[in-house]
């Protein structure tokens, strides 16, 4: 055969299966778990419902590996050589506080050579938690495309909410909210819950984290419940108005808790397949993944169910005063905020620029102790704050530390020295010595730091007349008596 006519035969050869690999793509198919993984997809939970679309809508071979697309990984990459430079908008006065400082930008230092950072702060409040490498309390990280749960945390979404109250004895505040409000662990008892919205329920049935049944109950359960820790509900006095304002303290209780949990195991997932020198605790999910879409929106709706949380308390409250509401805003400090393809990690961090805030309604508020005033401020975004403010005063010291420091004290005696003419109320029954005023920062320096670092202007304050807290858990509180009565 002539080399010319060998060409014209290998030519058509080619156009022939060109031709017949067309065709095949045009094939409707039926696909199964094994096909996915012939297509290189490592096996997953996501495959059931691939397979109920592809073979229930009639795809061809080719739309079905367009499908498939949005569940392909991204590939595999190193830790960052060096480290991401990050704003550090806090200084120390004393050997204590350069401790701190010293530990929180070591922590940095290793976190900002995740592969997806390219920013980050540190504010006036900010202290450790975790092992190195992990954000600090009162630390912002920027990622490109990721998701990072270990960099918001379990308490997903811990907020502060403000109800202005008007002319209002805060005493009958107090006194009404002591009473309707819930500290401790566990949810409300049938009978004292609050309705779940159908729109939210839905939301929640909608979601591959929030659907399963368990989830549910909690979000029933844990509605209008404030858990424990440093949550509060304050009661207080306009500096400017005069008014008295109600502040509540706290984030999306067990449903958070459990969403966290199921970050926590897809991101480590991810990390192993894609970035297995990454640091456990800095593992993320990829935003533009099926798991990332899913995770991003039940964040929202956590968010949602959060606000919603506070929502109820406060209005039961002002049921109960028979009083109307004049004012109401909120806001988050230890949430994912979006820009684009950047998110905006707040671990203790508030959220002064609007983008970040889609339902703002008014300025923002950083509380600091009990003893000391609720913040009220505005800010704008600069280069070093990156569109935030602290969220309070932090730690210099761990609680376990703290205790052993004032152990030569009697609780009461503490609590009688730092609560001077405040009505300050544990839920439990216990002091908690370590929600006092002394176990925080010094928050004179927290505001001259802000100041000093452009971090909020400070617009009015809300003079404390009291606060509810739930108490040392660790001791005999009301719940830990109902428990043991059940095993007895």
């Amino acid at each position: 055969m002539k080399r010319h006519n060998l060409h014209v035969v290998l030519r058509h050869t080619v156009e022939m299966a060109q031709l017949i690999k067309r065709e095949i793509m045009k094939t409707i198919v039926k696909i199964t778990g094994k096909d996915i993984v012939a297509l290189g997809y490592p096996s997953s939970h996501w495959f059931t419902k691939a397979i109920e679309h592809v073979n229930n809508n009639e795809l061809t071979q080719e739309e079905v590996e367009s499908y498939l697309e949005k569940y392909k990984l991204p590939p595999q990459v190193d830790l960052l050589a060096d480290s991401v430079a990050f704003n550090i908008n806090i200084e120390a006065s004393n050997e204590l506080e350069q401790r701190n400082v010293d530990s929180v930008t070591n922590s940095m230092e290793l976190l900002m050579r995740t592969p997806t950072v390219v920013n980050g702060a540190i504010m006036p409040d900010a202290c450790p938690t975790g092992p190195a490498g992990t954000i600090p309390v009162g630390g912002v990280v920027v990622a490109r495309n990721a998701i990072h749960p270990g960099m918001h945390s379990a308490d997903i979404c811990c907020s502060v909410m403000l109800s202005d109250l008007g002319n209002v004895d805060p005493k009958e505040v107090m006194e009404a909210a002591m009473s309707t409000t819930h500290f401790g662990p566990g949810g409300r008892p049938r009978g004292q819950q609050f309705q779940l919205p159908v729109a939210l329920r839905d939301a929640f049935k909608e979601n591959m984290f929030l659907s399963s049944d368990r989830m549910l109950s909690l979000a029933q359960e844990h509605l209008g419940t404030q858990g424990d820790g440093n949550h509060f509900l304050f009661i207080g006095k306009s500096l400017k108005t005069g008014n008295t304002m109600m502040v509540t303290h706290h984030g999306s209780r067990a449903p958070g808790a459990k969403l966290y949990d199921q970050g926590m195991h897809i991101a480590e997932k991810f990390r192993k397949q894609i970035s297995p020198q990454t640091m456990k605790q800095n593992a993320w999910i990829p935003f533009d993944t099926h798991e990332g879409e899913q995770y991003w929106e039940a964040l929202q709706t956590i968010r949602a169910w959060t606000k919603l949380n506070h929502e109820v308390i406060h209005d039961a409250i002002i049921d109960k005063l028979n009083t109307d509401l004049e004012n109401r805003f909120w806001n988050e400090h230890n949430f994912v905020f979006k820009d684009g393809d950047l998110f905006y990690h707040a671990k203790g961090a508030t959220p002064l620029d609007p983008k970040f805030l889609p339902d703002i309604t008014g300025p923002r508020l950083i509380p600091l102790n009990m003893s000391e005033p609720v913040l009220i401020v505005e800010g704008a975004t600069t280069d070093t704050n990156l569109g935030f403010a602290p969220h309070g005063a932090g730690r210099n010291m761990s609680r376990t530390q703290h205790k052993r420091e004032l152990a030569h004290m009697a609780d009461k005696d503490i609590f009688a020295k730092e609560t001077a003419g405040l009505d300050i109320r544990f839920f439990s029954n216990e002091i908690d010595i370590s929600e006092l005023p002394s176990a925080y920062k010094n928050a004179d320096s927290v505001r001259e730091q802000m100041e000093q670092f452009n971090l909020g202007v400070v617009i009015d304050q809300v003079m404390p007349y009291g606060c509810i807290m739930a108490g040392d858990v660790n001791k005999n509180a009301p719940w830990r008596k109902r428990k043991n009565k059940r095993r007895s």
